[in-house]
């Protein structure tokens, strides 16, 4: 397996409906860009972390690097859609981790 750049977020979503136009129209500029969800959660209680934001969506994204990932979140058609649908969807962001998997992982 060649390295990945994978990131970790927790949010708020208080709104599904918009959450789910905002993750529908943004998916293909994402494909564009070689990422992916890898996981995705809906998470029903918080048992410890670190701030008092309230999470109650869990996913992570796969980028081929840093830069992949750097460059789709500043893309602007990506900044458009994300403030028509996923700003007034989503109370809070928490970025729970980035870091580079590379090829010593091994799969179980």
């Amino acid at each position: 397996m060649a390295a990945e750049y994978v990131q970790i977020f927790g949010l708020e979503v208080t709104d599904d409906a918009s959450y789910a136009e905002y993750r529908r129209h943004m998916a293909p500029i994402l494909g564009r860009y070689q990422g992916d969800f890898e996981y995705d959660f809906v998470v029903s209680r918080v048992l410890k972390q670190p701030e008092p934001r309230a999470i109650n969506r869990l996913f992570s994204m796969v980028f081929p690097s840093e830069q992949s990932s750097q460059r789709f979140f500043a893309d602007p058609e990506y900044l458009a859609v994300r403030a028509r649908y996923f700003e007034g969807a989503v109370r809070s962001v928490s970025k729970i981790a980035a870091f580079e998997r590379g090829d010593l992982l091994e799969e179980p």
